[in-house]
């Protein structure tokens, strides 16, 4: 009981934080581009209660570390926050700025996987493998790169098919679109058969290899 505390206690700073500038970082730069639902809806904040998904982000983290722990795996730690409110009519180009504001919380995961990683490498001189604060910072990096991946996936409504519909000539785009109220049943799939796992791999060694240049 008391290792599954200190988990959660490592972990849940960076799993509120990475989470909570992943939204606002969208919020942010939809009101760049002439959408300021967000901004209005008071989610272009650091503070992380607005962001908050009761379920989302304590719960399902929670009980993946839970079983993470009870089970002697790895896991793929799993969470969502609320949704930022995004008008993409509202952007000046509605289209190709949906490139930007879905790139924004990717990165600023790696954003805030590199400071992490900052931190890590001016405490390891200091603080032994164990400490508690080396032990956040590695969580913080492996969070962070975990959802810059996930988010980057091509499937809508996640950032990588906001990503990939910005990017297709627009009648493919129109086309593409219609997965969407399919894109979380097909994502939870994934994650339950494991073959999310091996999809991230790629762009989480390409996140890693970032990461390294600051170690």
């Amino acid at each position: 009981m008391q290792d599954l505390i200190q988990t959660i206690a490592v972990y849940a700073i960076p799993v509120i934080f990475a989470i909570t500038l992943h939204e606002a970082a969208h919020g942010y730069v939809a009101r760049l581009f002439g959408d300021n639902t967000a901004t209005l809806a008071g989610r272009v904040t650091l503070n992380p209660v607005p962001h908050i998904d009761p379920i989302g982000t304590i719960l399902v983290p929670a009980a993946i570390l839970l079983m993470s722990k009870l089970f002697g795996g790895a896991g793929l730690l799993f969470g969502w926050a609320k949704p930022v409110p995004v008008d993409f009519g509202r952007l000046r180009h509605p289209k190709r700025d949906m490139l930007w504001v879905a790139l924004a919380g990717p990165g600023a995961n790696l954003f805030m996987a590199i400071l992490w990683a900052l931190s890590l490498r001016f405490m390891a001189g200091s603080q032994g493998p164990e400490s508690f604060f080396i032990q956040m910072a590695i969580a913080g990096i492996n969070i962070n790169l975990i959802l810059m991946a996930l988010n980057l996936l091509p499937l809508l409504p996640l950032d990588g098919g906001r990503i990939l519909f910005s990017l297709l000539p627009h009648r493919l785009a129109w086309q593409y679109s219609k997965i969407e109220p399919y894109g979380l049943p097909i994502l939870l799939v994934l994650l339950v058969t494991g073959v999310l796992t091996t999809l991230l791999m790629p762009l989480l060694r390409l996140g890693m290899e970032v990461v390294r240049w600051f170690l």
